[in-house]
């Protein structure tokens, strides 16, 4: 599931970067560069320099640190065209550790509204809106899912939550059937405080594979990783002859 909410603070403990300066001035600036290089990175040292009105010593040395911080990484431009000489430039991007480091800013906001939701409206209303988060996430994964074979789909989830960086992968569950592992969630710590939103992902995890979903495991109540068993496509479709045989049964009418 993707972020609850976000925040513009320039403040560096809500922008979630560490403590890296000598006072507060610099972390704040440091802040603004970690942020802008989150918001439209890769982006070149003199990009950073003109949108934040900074000397290019002043964002060599703010780049420095967040470099050593492992907080972004150094990447090359490509060249336009042949035309072009000399070495390429030199852009920054933010990395896995600099955009958890955001992410996690933003746990304490996120738990602190639905908290305000649940009181003012109940717990409906919490649950209503992690349904509406789970539907933004239906809609997108949809068509791509729907485009492969019933047996590639969990595969296909996988690869669908992996680009929202949920670091996803699918495998054959000891006990038959599939087995989708998510080795990463955003939100994990607002939802241990409210469980609806994994049951709504888990239920939406079910609709799009067309198939019964059980929770196995979850990264919110301390485990590890994200453990969902899908059962077995074959378990789940009957011969026609059985098919009927339960209509006539149940006092329907077979076709």
């Amino acid at each position: 599931m993707k972020n609850v909410t976000e925040t513009t603070s320039s403040d560096p403990a809500a922008a979630g970067v560490p403590a890296l300066g000598p006072n507060h001035a610099e972390r704040t600036t440091r802040a603004r560069v970690a942020r802008l290089i989150l918001e439209h990175g890769p982006i070149s040292a003199s990009a950073l320099g003109q949108r934040l009105g900074l000397t290019p010593a002043a964002v060599r040395r703010h780049l420095e640190t967040l470099l050593a911080e492992e907080m972004i990484e150094e990447r090359r431009s490509r060249p336009q065209s042949r035309r072009g000489r000399g070495r390429p430039a030199k852009l920054f991007a933010i990395t896995d550790a600099g955009r958890s480091a955001f992410v996690h800013a933003y746990d304490d906001l996120a738990a602190n509204a639905l908290r305000f939701l649940a009181d003012k409206l109940g717990e409906e209303a919490v649950v209503e809106f992690a349904l509406r988060q789970v539907g933004d996430l239906e809609a997108r994964y949809g068509a791509s899912i729907r485009a492969v074979p019933p047996q590639q789909r969990v595969r296909a989830l996988a690869e669908a939550l992996s680009t929202d960086g949920y670091a996803a992968s699918a495998s054959t569950a000891p006990a038959g059937g599939q087995q989708l592992c998510q080795h990463h969630c955003p939100v994990a710590h607002v939802a241990a405080r409210f469980p609806q939103l994994c049951e709504a992902e888990t239920a939406a995890f079910g609709r799009l594979l067309g198939v019964p979903v059980q929770r196995l495991a979850t990264i919110a109540h301390g485990d590890g990783i994200c453990t969902t068993h899908v059962t077995s496509r074959e378990l789940t479709e009957k011969p026609d002859k059985t098919d009927k045989f339960d209509k006539q049964e149940s006092g329907g009418t077979s076709v």
